[in-house]
């Protein structure tokens, strides 16, 4: 398995979760988990993802989710888990 890390966070609004998941179905990207909050009009969603079947590099998938977050005014961060991980150890 080969899992990555996204994370979303920008002001609430209508289709964020709807248009991130079509992208990763479109893909053939597997959500593994998914946790999203909203505080206030604050949206913050992380979601763990296989992209062993993908239909799109990793580099593809980070430009593809930056395109998103330009669209939509949000800041999307893609990164593998293993570097994930080392980083909140320390």
């Amino acid at each position: 398995m080969n899992k990555v890390i996204i994370t979303v966070l920008g002001k609430d609004m209508v289709g964020i979760i709807a248009k991130i998941c079509t992208h990763l179905a479109e893909k053939h990207i597997n959500i593994l988990d998914i946790n999203q909050t909203i505080v206030r009009d604050l949206f913050h969603m992380m979601m763990i993802v296989d992209i062993s079947t993908a239909d799109e590099s990793l580099e593809e998938l980070t430009a593809a989710m930056n395109r998103i977050g330009e669209e939509m005014g949000l800041r999307i961060h893609v990164q593998r888990e293993e570097i994930f991980e080392a980083m909140h150890r320390i």
